[in-house]
């Protein structure tokens, strides 16, 4: 982006890693420095008439609310982890593709995650002037299939074409360098811990409703709330799963990252940790702590899945529960990769502690296919007993 030279530069990435660009250009680099995020600074930003170079920092998620940034030429636009466009359909996607930048840097350690379909987006933005239909039909081999729901679903079942698809990127700047040549990353172990489902759990399941021990009323009267009720009842509601937690911890005094979803889940874990005496931090919307005098950093998958680097703090991730919905399968491949990355000298490690024939484990068989757990896949589960 300095070597490029444009006065004005745009740089998009998540939430979480907005303090570490801002720190990052002002330590390194001439020229004023913007937090986008902040109104003041982004009409700042805009009204900048100085000859120094800005750079202007934002997140996905709120670019697509500052349709001012359309109206701007002649910049350089990077994209940190670019990968978050995959999905052609999203707002932000939508958003990013209208820009008019002169210059484009996209960086991503996973561009794909195995997934060529999941290219097109990029490859607009780098100046490839091709529709979706035929880069589909150029290089995604698909067929339909019945699931019992309905309709058939498009599948993708493999890619041709590769290698003039890798040309064609080369051609538009793509630049690989995760080669054997390269560099080598250590072994990765992964070991699931099974849970039994607990008769709360299987009542819940059959009637749709359960009423536990507090009072509390769980029910379960549409899809969402059944797979919210069933998935708090495969985490903080079991015992069995909370005592293998409190195993896993007790059994070693090792740095360990514990990926979450719920804040009710960070508040039973933390107890356990605290039991332990175990020193803990937090990655979540509200904290992001850092990884430095702690034993056990407990990340929650929306904060802390991408950008993190944790390979110096630990090589040991326990998954209490997993993520579920839209870019779970992107965020859980990601979630591996904070500790898994180059400066890593150890063998990872990945414990899931799974709560078998539960939503659980329809999830894990989904993600491990590169699907979602989608609601009607759900219900169909639900309703066959699987």
């Amino acid at each position: 982006m300095n070597q490029l030279g444009e006065k004005t530069n745009l740089i998009v990435c998540q939430k979480s890693k907005i303090s570490d660009w801002m720190e990052h250009l002002q330590k390194f680099y001439s020229g004023h420095v913007y937090d986008l995020t902040n109104k003041k600074q982004f009409g700042s930003f805009l009204n900048d008439s100085s000859t120094e170079t800005r750079f202007g920092i934002i997140n996905y998620e709120l670019a697509f609310r500052r349709p001012e940034l359309l109206n701007l030429r002649d910049y350089t636009l990077m994209l940190d982890e670019s990968q978050l466009i995959s999905n052609e359909k999203a707002k932000r996607s939508k958003f990013i593709l209208k820009l008019r930048p002169k210059n484009v840097i996209l960086l991503s350690g996973s561009p794909t995650s195995g997934k060529y379909e999941k290219l097109w987006s990029q490859c607009k933005l780098l100046g490839w002037d091709i529709s979706r239909q035929v880069f589909w039909n150029s290089y995604i081999v698909t067929k339909k299939v019945d699931y019992g729901i309905g309709f058939p679903i498009t599948v993708v079942t493999g890619y041709k074409n590769v290698d003039h698809l890798k040309e064609k990127l080369h051609e538009h700047g793509a630049v690989f360098l995760k080669t054997d040549e390269v560099l080598t990353l250590p072994e990765q172990v992964e070991q699931t811990i099974r849970i039994r489902p607990s008769p709360e759990y299987k009542k819940f399941r059959k009637t749709s409703y359960l009423k536990m021990k507090d009072g509390t009323e769980l029910v379960g009267d549409n899809t969402l709330t059944k797979i919210l009720y069933s998935r708090k009842l495969c985490g903080e509601y079991s015992k069995d799963k909370l005592e293998a937690f409190r195993d896993l911890v007790a059994s070693t005094e090792d740095h360990l990252v514990v990926f979450y979803c719920f804040t009710s889940e960070l508040r039973a874990l933390e107890g356990i940790a605290d039991v332990e005496n175990r020193k803990c931090g937090v990655v979540n919307g509200q904290r992001k702590d850092k990884a430095e005098d702690i034993d056990i950093l407990f990340v929650q998958y929306q904060a802390g899945a991408y950008g993190l680097n944790l390979q110096g703090f630990s090589n040991r991730i326990i998954y209490f529960s997993l993520p579920l919905g839209k870019g779970s399968c992107d965020m859980w491949e990601q979630s591996k990769k904070r500790i898994h990355r180059i400066g890593q000298n150890q063998t990872c490690f990945y414990y899931y502690l799974l709560v078998q024939n539960s939503i659980e484990t329809w999830n894990m068989k989904a993600l491990k296919e590169g699907k979602e757990l989608t609601d009607k896949l759900f219900e169909r589960m639900n309703n066959e007993g699987v």
